[in-house]
């Protein structure tokens, strides 16, 4: 099956594994093990596109036919259970891990059900029986009961409550994930104000934390204390708020009773009025803004307000997606929220790439996000993952860091928003491709896993303030290069067929343009990475060939009217590097005369 990438798998039950009966514990037993057993080969399964799941039926057969009336065992025959069977290992049939009833022409899905339960213990004191028994009527109560599906959705609901029971947040039932939200209820509702201590150590473990080094003389700004510049980096901005969605508040909003193993952080928003400061208390103030109906779930605006001292130096949205909580007829969108923006259709105008370590989130998680999905691997496979993953907020921050080292000359007093939609996690190690656009003040942006192509930050942006005018940057002398008009050609095959090219070609080229005898221009056409890219400026890392020319030479040898080896020879093509690479340039440079 492994090898085919195809399987369907049948596993037969009985109601007497499901429900027990009398003088069967045998029986019993063996039969619920085979929903165990199911239940784990579809987890398994799942990456090899087999499905496993389990039928409890009920049919007439020649072990009961002695002891069942015929018409019974007429209308309880075997051809009313096997469709069932045929549909489940249909190829069409998506359902995997499930258990169902079938018998008489009647099919039907069970499913597992919890109530809230309750919190029965306070921190630093020990659990009893006494306070077992007073809250047992909520512990049994399957009043918005949940419906976990998976080990991780068991144990998130503990690891929830230890969250709660650590932060001193008061004894109380769950929530659900299903019809317990009552916008009118929710909207305008006031957290409790969160303090958090900001320190020199607390900067330079969160520059640290989002792929800071010292191998670059520019960010020692924020990595040491003594440096006539020390500041804090401004996405810093989102760490004091945090603690309005991980300390266990949102089980407290009225009109808001959601499960928390079902929260997923969906989108950021930030926005710096002050540059913050590297020592000091925080408060911050939480609002619930709006409450959205998503139909597969519910989106909570929560807005945060930071302020140090009587000063408010920044405001955070976060979007917090609860999966399964929808349906409660709510509207879909919300003028409040700041939206996600596409990028330009066109080539990015600078890439930066940067590698993560495999420390990079037990690094980040120092700086106050504890999950353990980010550090324990036997928490990142119930969550579905081979490895602990990176924290969303940590791939933000490296983002950030590309803007405004590569746009705003890592002046942290320039920044001045940035907004993102979390798409895909990023494993420790890998390397992040930031695509970054500039139009005007705004630098649309969005982050790729280098190795994959996943996008893993979409619809962001960050905002700039106007540089000082003594720091505006003179035009380049470029004027209108003809050469332009070449590369945005290739832009636009390469996002056509990309991955059959990176197939083809497997090399990086880096193009230094001139006019009048200096540098105008610099392209990076990275055919070796991802599904290809084409960017104006330097490639992150070094390029297998690097080619200076004219503007004019360039057009010569691309419209065919001056051969590449004599420009080579003559010293008007100039070449380092890889010169045999050079040759695959052709299945992007030729047919140009259609320009």
């Amino acid at each position: 099956m492994k090898k085919q990438n195809f399987g369907r798998i049948i596993m037969t039950a009985s109601a007497a594994g499901i429900y027990g009966n009398f003088g069967q514990a045998n029986y019993s037993a063996a039969k619920l093990g085979l929903l165990g057993l199911s239940n784990t080969l579809a987890i398994e399964g799942r990456k090899y596109n087999i499905h496993c799941n389990t039928i409890a039926p009920v049919a007439g057969s020649r072990l009961t036919e002695q002891v069942m009336p015929p018409d019974l065992v007429a209308a309880l025959k075997a051809e009313y259970v096997s469709p069932l069977v045929l549909w489940l290992c249909h190829e069409q049939c998506e359902e995997n891990g499930g258990l169902f009833e079938v018998g008489a022409g009647w099919a039907g899905k069970l499913r597992w059900e919890r109530s809230l339960g309750s919190i029965v213990r306070k921190k630093d004191q020990p659990m009893t029986p006494e306070a077992v028994r007073d809250q047992w009527d909520e512990v049994c109560d399957f009043t918005n009961a949940t419906k976990p599906v998976s080990v991780e959705e068991s144990l998130q609901s503990i690891v929830s409550v230890m969250s709660r029971v650590e932060s001193g947040a008061p004894a109380a039932t769950a929530t659900s994930s299903s019809s317990g939200i009552d916008p009118k209820a929710a909207i305008g509702q006031k957290l409790a104000p969160t303090s958090f201590t900001i320190s020199p150590t607390q900067c330079i473990l969160y520059a640290l934390g989002v792929g800071m080094s010292t191998k670059d003389p520019d960010y020692l700004r924020f990595l040491y204390e003594g440096h006539q510049d020390f500041s804090c980096l401004p996405t810093f901005g989102v760490i004091p708020s945090q603690a309005a969605v991980t300390d266990g508040s949102l089980g407290n909003i009225p009109g808001f009773s959601i499960d928390p193993t079902k929260i997923l952080h969906g989108e950021q928003y930030l926005q710096i009025f002050k540059p913050l400061p590297t020592s000091g208390t925080i408060v911050s103030k939480a609002t619930v803004t709006d409450v959205l109906d998503k139909g597969s779930g519910a989106v909570l605006l929560l807005d945060v307000n930071s302020y140090h001292g009587d000063e408010l130096i920044c405001y955070n949205q976060w979007t917090v997606f609860v999966v399964g909580a929808g349906g409660f007829g709510g509207k879909r969108t919300s003028d409040k929220a700041k939206p996600p923006l596409p990028p330009p259709k066109r080539a990015p105008d600078a890439v930066v790439i940067d590698s993560t370590t495999r420390d990079q989130a037990a690094l980040y998680r120092l700086s106050g996000d504890w999950n353990p999905l980010h550090i324990d691997p036997s928490f990142a496979a119930m969550g579905g993952f081979d490895t602990p993953i990176l924290h969303g907020l940590c791939s933000f921050g490296f983002a950030a860091r590309h803007v405004l080292k590569q746009f705003a000359n890592n002046d942290p007093a320039r920044f001045k928003a940035i907004k993102v939609r979390f798409v895909k996690p990023v494993l420790p190690g890998q390397s992040l491709q930031t695509e970054m656009w500039k139009e005007g003040n705004r630098i649309h942006l969005q982050c790729k896993v280098k190795e994959t192509g996943a996008v893993v930050l979409a619809g962001a942006y960050v905002d700039l303030h106007d540089a000082p005018e003594a720091a505006v940057e003179r035009p380049k002398q470029a004027g209108n290069l003809q050469s332009e008009l070449v590369f945005t050609e290739i832009g636009r095959r390469i996002q056509e067929s990309g991955s059959d090219l990176v197939k083809k070609v497997n090399a990086v080229f880096s193009w230094e343009i001139t006019k009048d005898g200096k540098n105008a221009e610099q392209w990076t056409i990275d055919l070796k990475n991802g599904s290809g890219s084409l960017h104006k400026g330097a490639f992150g890392g070094k390029p297998d060939v690097t080619f200076t020319v004219s503007d004019e030479d360039f057009m010569e040898v691309v419209q065919g009217k001056v051969d590449p080896q004599k420009a080579f020879f003559a010293g008007k093509l100039k070449v380092r590097g890889n010169i045999m690479l050079s040759q695959k340039l052709e299945v992007i440079l030729k047919d140009h005369a259609k320009l």
